[in-house]
């Protein structure tokens, strides 16, 4: 059963369930969950590298840091048809491991022609998070750093779950060499 605003913000007080929450969802969340905001914008950048992932190795692509957000300057950053970008949001999770978190993208992004690829944050998982976004449109969509783009909702797990070991912890968005999945 998805956690309701009432008892998520209990545990953003008791055990610092998301951090860096706007004072917006600190004082009137809506819906079912929190709004997480747009900190970072990278873009995947062409070298000589081929990305990989196997059974037990993987090798992200190279990464280039486009935009990030200042509280003191307002920045925008212009998303081009039929471009793929890394973003990373402003908000923490920790998970404790008996709660999981599912992310969707907010209904504006896809009035604009953007898809936010996204996934359940894991029992256990802790930094921030990190997803795709496409401009599947045919218009360049300029976005504002800290805008809102996605809504994470919470849910137990019934019979607890296992903590969150691997090497995403803490939010790195790409690695920068082959290594071993864990």
């Amino acid at each position: 059963m998805v956690i309701g605003p009432k008892e998520l913000l209990q545990l953003v007080k008791k055990i610092k369930l998301v951090e860096n929450l706007s004072e917006r969802e600190l004082t009137n969340p809506e819906g079912a969950g929190f709004d997480i905001r747009l900190d970072e914008v990278y873009k995947l950048v062409k070298t000589k590298k081929t990305a990989f992932l196997g059974i037990e190795d993987r090798l992200t692509p190279d990464i280039k840091l486009m935009a990030k957000f200042n509280e003191k300057k307002k920045k925008f950053v212009k998303l081009m048809p039929n471009g793929f970008y890394l973003v990373t949001t402003l908000e923490k999770t920790n998970l404790p491991k008996d709660i999981t978190a599912h992310s969707f993208a907010r209904s504006t992004l896809f009035r604009c022609g953007l898809q936010l690829l996204c996934t359940q944050v894991a029992p256990g998982y802790s930094g921030i998070l990190t997803f795709g976004i496409k401009n599947v449109g045919n218009l360049p969509i300029k976005i504002e750093l800290g805008a809102r783009i996605a809504h994470l909702q919470f849910e137990y797990v019934k019979g607890g779950g296992s903590r969150y070991r691997g090497q995403w912890q803490g939010g790195r968005v790409a690695a920068t060499r082959k290594e071993k999945q864990v």
